[in-house]
C-alpha cells in the first residue's frame, strides 16, 4: 500500500521536529487533509488498525521506549569497542559491531512505530474533527 507508506514518510518527518505531539497531529492532520480522500484515509487506518492488534509487548515497550530499550546494546557496543582495543581482542571488537547494529536497529524499529502511532492518532483526530465540524 503506497499511501500507507506515504503517510508514514509523513509521520516520520514530524517526529524529527522538537515539539509537542498535539502540534505534530495538526501539522500533520494539515497535510494529509490536503493530500488524502476520505476513503483513502479510512484504508490507511484500517491497515494501521490491523497492523496494531498483531503488535505485541516487546512492540509496545520498543515504542514507548525506543532509546531505553537501545541502551543496553549500545553499552556493549561500548565495552566491546574499549576491550577490542586495549586488550587487543577481535571478539570484543565484533561485539561492537553486533552491539551497535542492534541497538540501531531496536531505535530504528521504535521509530516507525513512533510514526505509526503518530499517523493513527492523526487520522483519529480527522475522524473526530469530521464527526463534530463545530469544533
Amino acid at each position: 500500500m503506497a499511501q500507507l507508506e506515504r503517510l508514514l514518510k509523513m509521520a516520520e518527518d514530524e517526529l524529527t521536529e522538537y515539539s509537542t505531539d498535539a502540534r505534530k497531529i495538526e501539522k500533520l492532520r494539515r497535510k494529509i487533509g490536503l493530500s488524502v480522500s476520505v476513503a483513502e484515509q479510512r484504508q490507511v487506518k484500517e491497515a494501521l488498525l490491523a497492523i496494531k492488534q498483531s503488535s505485541n509487548m516487546i512492540s509496545q515497550i520498543v515504542e514507548e521506549q525506543r532509546q531505553a530499550a537501545a541502551l543496553p546494546f549500545w553499552g556493549i557496543a561500548g565495552l566491546g569497542l574499549l576491550f577490542g582495543i586495549s586488550l587487543n581482542q577481535p571478539i570484543g571488537l565484533l561485539a561492537a559491531i553486533f552491539g551497535s547494529v542492534l541497538a540501531f536497529r531496536i531505535q530504528k524499529w521504535g521509530w516507525g512505530l513512533q510514526a505509526r502511532s503518530l499517523l493513527l492518532q492523526t487520522l483519529e483526530d480527522i475522524e473526530a474533527r469530521i464527526a463534530q465540524p463545530n469544533k
